[in-house]
């Protein structure tokens, strides 16, 4: 496994994500040796979506409006449909995820979580995956689409479910493990 000891992963999310998208990946980054935090517009706690009903609540590490990218080495947007719904409507979580698509950072997406990414403009040009339902919106800001497990397009990783998360963790890790800052294409 790839080393990610002394890197420092943002996670960012609302109520409404979807738990595996979180839980699986940060484990596996953790394992890697990463410091991962929660950032979240909402304070104290988010609650996830565990498939068709509410599921565990999970403690915020970081306030969004007290963190700043630049104290992280790369992002993490999992999925869910309100999740990133939400989180692309709120202007201080488009700016968060702006700033590393502007820095070149290493982001990586699930399911649903490329739509904050296209609020961020950081899609055009991009070969992209997401959950089938994004294909369109994804087409529209410039992404050429594709229905694959994952895809590794220079400084993103896009997944497209839950059952891609194996594929997903073992492509999100290499990247944040070898993409240096600024080399996203």
């Amino acid at each position: 496994m790839e080393s990610l000891q002394g890197k420092k992963v943002a996670i960012l999310v609302t109520d409404g994500f979807e738990q595996v998208e979180l839980t699986q990946p940060r484990e596996a980054l953790d394992q890697a040796g990463a410091k991962t935090e929660v950032v979240s517009p909402a304070r104290g706690q988010v609650k996830g979506w565990n498939h068709t009903e509410w599921g565990d609540k999970i403690p915020v590490d970081v306030p969004l409006q007290q963190a700043r990218p630049e104290s992280y080495d790369a992002l993490l947007l999992p999925g869910g449909v309100m999740n990133p719904d939400h989180l692309r409507m709120n202007p201080d979580a488009v700016r968060f995820v702006k700033s590393f698509v502007d820095a070149g950072k290493p982001i990586a997406a699930i399911c649903h979580g490329p739509w904050t990414l296209i609020e961020a403009g950081g899609v055009k040009g991009r070969k992209m995956t997401s959950w089938p339902s994004l294909q369109t919106d994804l087409r529209n800001a410039g992404a050429h689409w594709v229905d694959q497990q994952v895809v590794h397009d220079g400084n993103l990783v896009t997944s497209r479910k839950p059952d891609d998360i194996p594929a997903f963790n073992k492509e999100m890790i290499g990247l944040f493990a070898h993409q240096e800052v600024g080399a996203g294409r």
